[in-house]
């Protein structure tokens, strides 16, 4: 065995029982359990990284899947020289980094973990980054937790990674028997393991995951197997080290007791708290970067067009300039258009099929490594990723989210395609954008905003074609709107956004022929809202009326009613109530008022 290894594995659980003890809760025993899979990683020679610059591009990429080993995470880079003494007291204190599960104020995690189940597809995004767009070396590994395998994005992030024959990408998954209350479906079983990996498509490599020869052995076996992923499955034993908890059920998610600390430290066996683990350097590898041009100029639209086919073509028109793009979808992209691109740039478009929760984790992937992924599906099938989504917003994700098939007006295919929720998921968001284009202009210009905002953008987009209302030069900055009809005499403001922005527009006619006068606004900025124009409309009309082909729950109404909190001006919105059935797009935006007519009444009845 490795003197030098087994020493720093006691160094390390020494940091892991100091850390947790100190700060009175954490998870030490799942820590323990993975502790030597971690030294034998880092500290064997196989793992190669620049510590003094954690951004590398030709760095290894380490992902704990199961974060709430996060004490683990920390005390590697203590051994390694990184985190003092003093730091690891922090563990757990408001304002320190080494926060209760992995977050991006610890410079060496790459993704914010702990809701379990997403690092493997987060790992996969990363692998398919270095082999297929930046093409650089380095590997990437990815722990995992023997309880988290029942995660059905687990065998998703499987099926995709062993599909792209993603042999840079290793899986270390510690079998340590014990979950939060008790055995784990399969336990020490770990032939059940090995026979649902390998069926995926997967190697396996299966070791005693306290034998640190085997460890480096199979690490070694890893970088030998090509054209398919690797997964270490490895026989663990939670605690393992601390014969009190060792193999022990009720202790997830303790701390040894003060009380018994010092027990536990000399249990360890003797302890060099001077030594520092090294980790292999990368070869010297420049990221290579893409030229840049301008975009080709905007398509030319003659007749309607739906904003879902502008999108597409906007993202055709936009790679060459943003060349960090890369394109993802769920097997709908002769839906959502993002075929378009695919077939111009077949090298950075990736078929993800119908796994959300995945594509958005490999979506992740790629946006911690530098790129500007722009992720498609129904808007509906959103619902499905979104505590993917929802952790995105702490990985400081640089995605741009594109739903279409959106509200009742997508007609006959019924409810369950129908996404009536997908504003208030995606507004609910910190620091997101969401935008709403009405036509084919709208929709280009607002995809070239999203792909030059730093951060989470949803674009919602609509299944019918459109008129045409605005021209090629016209700007839609992100917080703003666009007032389409104003007069000195208006006495409601209609504020409306994709299909119901054209039923406010009939319903301006409408009432305009009976001598009413009514505002439009485009509210194509759903969040941030122009604030501005909406407080400027309330002061000038005596009603602001949305209408949306949304739930009400979270939606424009909602939003809008929000900001004008402080103002005397009433807010009625008009939004989808009714349970949606299957029918014609006009018989559905009648059934649920959100229509021309249903806009009409609203104003007479004000008046």
């Amino acid at each position: 065995m490795n003197t030098n290894l087994e020493a720093l594995a006691k160094l390390v659980r020494y940091f892991i029982l100091r850390s947790t003890t100190k700060a009175g809760s954490g998870h030490p025993s799942t820590s323990l359990s993975a502790t030597d899979l971690m030294v034998g990683l880092l500290f064997g020679g196989i793992f190669r990284a620049d510590l003094d610059n954690p951004q590398h591009p030709a760095n290894d990429r380490l992902i704990f899947s199961k974060g709430h080993a996060s004490p683990l995470l920390y005390a590697l880079y203590a051994a390694a020289g990184k985190v003092s003494e003093e730091e690891l007291d922090t563990l757990r204190v408001f304002g320190s980094p080494l926060e209760g599960h992995p977050t991006l104020a610890f410079p060496y995690t790459e993704a914010p973990t702990g809701s379990l189940g997403q690092g493997l597809s987060i790992g996969v995004g990363m692998a398919m980054n270095a082999k297929f767009v930046d093409h650089l070396p380095y590997r990437t590994y990815v722990l995992l937790g023997d309880s988290e395998m029942s995660e059905g994005s687990v065998w998703e992030a499987m099926q995709l990674a062993a599909h792209y024959g993603l042999d840079n990408l290793v899986g270390i998954l510690d079998v340590n028997r014990l979950g939060q209350r008790g055995q784990t479906m399969y336990g020490h079983d770990l032939k059940a393991y090995e026979e649902r990996v390998s069926a995926f498509g997967w190697d396996t490599f299966v070791i005693n995951g306290h034998d640190l020869d085997a460890i480096c052995k199979g690490y070694e076996y890893a970088r030998t197997v090509q054209g398919k992923p690797v997964m270490i499955i490895a026989k663990t034993l939670k605690g393992k080290g601390v014969p009190a908890i060792e193999d022990k059920d009720g202790w997830h998610g303790k701390a040894i007791p003060h009380e018994d600390y010092e027990k536990a430290v000399v249990g360890l066996g003797e302890i060099d708290r001077s030594m520092h683990g090294m980790v292999a350097k990368p070869d010297r590898q420049e990221l290579r970067i893409e030229s840049t041009s301008v975009p080709t100029p905007f398509c030319e639209y003659t007749k309607p067009v739906a904003t879902r086919l502008a999108y597409g073509n906007a993202l055709a028109r936009l790679y060459p300039k943003y060349s960090d793009i890369v394109v993802l979808d769920a097997e709908v992209s002769n839906s959502t258009y993002a075929e378009i691109f695919a077939k111009k740039f077949p090298d950075r478009f990736f078929e993800m099929y119908i796994m959300e929760q995945n594509m958005v984790g490999v979506a992740l992937g790629f946006s911690r490594r530098g790129k500007i992924p722009f992720v498609s599906t129904f808007a509906a099938f959103f619902s499905r990723a979104y505590d993917q989504i929802r952790m995105g917003q702490y990985s400081d994700a640089n995605i741009k989210f594109v739903g279409s098939h959106a509200g009742v007006s997508i007609g006959e295919d019924g409810a369950s395609q129908m996404g009536l929720e997908d504003l208030s998921l995606f507004r609910t968001l910190s620091g997101s954008v969401v935008l709403y284009p009405s036509d084919a202009y709208a929709a280009e210009a607002l995809a070239e905003e999203a792909a030059k905002y730093r951060g989470i953008v949803y674009i919602r987009t609509t299944r019918m074609a459109t008129p045409l209302l605005y021209r090629p030069d016209e700007q839609f900055p992100i917080g703003g709107s666009k007032v389409l009809r104003s007069s000195a005499n208006d006495t409601a403001t209609v504020i409306g956004a994709g299909v119901t922005l054209y039923e406010a527009l009939a319903a301006y006619e409408a009432l305009h022929d009976d001598g009413i006068a009514i505002r439009v606004v485009d509210l194509y900025s759903v969040k941030p809202l122009d604030l501005e124009t909406l407080r400027q409309c309330a002061s000038e009309t005596r009603a602001i009326i949305t209408v949306e082909d949304h739930y009400p729950e979270g939606g424009i109404g909602e939003a809008v009613s929000a900001a004008l909190s402080d103002q005397s001006t009433p807010v009625y919105s008009l939004a989808v109530r009714k349970m949606p059935r299957s029918g014609k797009p006009d018989e559905l935006l009648a059934y649920e008022q959100i229509n021309k007519d249903a806009i009409v009444k609203k104003v007479k009845e004000l008046l």
